[in-house]
């Protein structure tokens, strides 16, 4: 597979990576197979998806638990991505960014993960109640101790808590300018998709400009961009999708024309060609600093996924994206 380098650090990965967040939260819970998830691990890393993105907070703790149980073997093979900065209670999700936290977490962390270095750390969320840079220094610590080899920073997500007038992602670069000031961001995640594409107007140059790795998460737009899902499906309560103003069964009704040209396309690629292959070959094209990290959790989701970094659009496969009709159903 293809390599790409992350930020400063210069650490390569294979150009796609593997989230792993569906195969112990927020994803239908019934379909959850321990099992099933190692073994779609162990075929990522088979295929050089090398960049497995978990965070303590999946579960809680259990994705960072069956990560572990491949570490153990094939540390070497694996470029570990995990989370610090959010708690999971019973009906909520706060953050926390006290320093004494973020080391006690990172630790955990470790054990869960059966390593002794975690390659990227990231902030999941900053906490209002404590300065970012105080967060950020004490992850900046734990890179001089020896536990991390790398900072990474999750783009604010808030959509509906934008103000009138400002992008998406002003906030997050405005978080960015002050974090650089304490240690060196080596990666940016946040949502980059066909259907999701705020990334492009700001954050994503600004990564560009500065040598930034990009982690495009949900690049198959939570899996309707695959062309599986089908209107009026229903998802189980505990599934993120539930709840999410595109995937009620009028709006994916509507965005068919999103999944069909998607479908044109791959189709001039041959009958084995996917459109969420096409979709993952639309993220890589948006610059080599760019790593989409779709979720799966089976062995063929991995495989298909991997395929991609084969798949190069051409001019009219990227105009022709380009011009697919705007997601309806959005935060706005």
């Amino acid at each position: 597979m293809e390599r790409r380098t992350i930020g400063a650090a210069a650490l390569a990965v294979g150009a796609v990576g593997l989230g792993c967040m569906p195969m112990s939260w927020a994803y239908s819970g019934s379909r959850q197979r321990g099992d099933e998830s190692v073994r779609a691990v162990h075929r990522a890393l088979d295929l050089g998806s090398t960049l497995l993105d978990t965070a303590d907070m999946y579960g809680p703790f259990t994705n960072e638990l069956l990560l572990g149980r491949v570490l153990k073997e094939r540390r070497e093979d694996a470029f570990v991505s995990t989370k610090v900065g959010l708690l999971v209670g019973e009906q909520h999700i706060v953050a926390n960014g006290r320093p004494g936290y973020v080391r006690r977490a990172c630790d955990a962390s470790l054990r869960r993960l059966q390593t002794d270095v975690i390659d990227l750390y990231q902030l999941h969320r900053e906490d209002p109640e404590v300065p970012v840079e105080e967060t950020w220094g004490a992850m900046a610590d734990l890179v001089r101790a020896g536990k991390v080899r790398a900072l990474g920073l999750c783009a604010m997500g808030a959509r509906g808590g934008r103000r009138s007038g400002t992008r998406l992602h002003d906030a997050t670069i405005r978080q960015l300018r002050r974090v650089q000031q304490v240690f060196p961001v080596s990666a940016v995640e946040a949502e980059l998709s066909v259907w999701s594409r705020e990334a492009m107007e700001t954050l994503l140059p600004w990564c560009a400009e500065r040598g930034i790795g990009f982690l495009a998460a949900m690049p198959l737009g939570n899996g309707f961009l695959t062309g599986t899902l089908t209107p009026g499906q229903g998802f189980e309560p505990d599934d993120v999708r539930a709840r999410h103003p595109r995937f009620t069964a009028e709006m994916m009704a509507a965005n068919q024309p999103v999944v069909s040209g998607l479908r044109r396309v791959a189709a001039r690629h041959g009958e084995s060609v996917t459109p969420a292959q096409v979709a993952l070959a639309w993220v890589l094209a948006q610059g080599s600093h760019v790593i989409p990290v779709p979720g799966a959790k089976r062995e063929r989701w991995v495989t298909e996924n991997a395929a991609a970094t084969h798949l190069r659009l051409t001019a009219r496969d990227l105009t022709e994206l380009a011009e697919l009709p705007p997601a309806l159903g959005s935060w706005d």
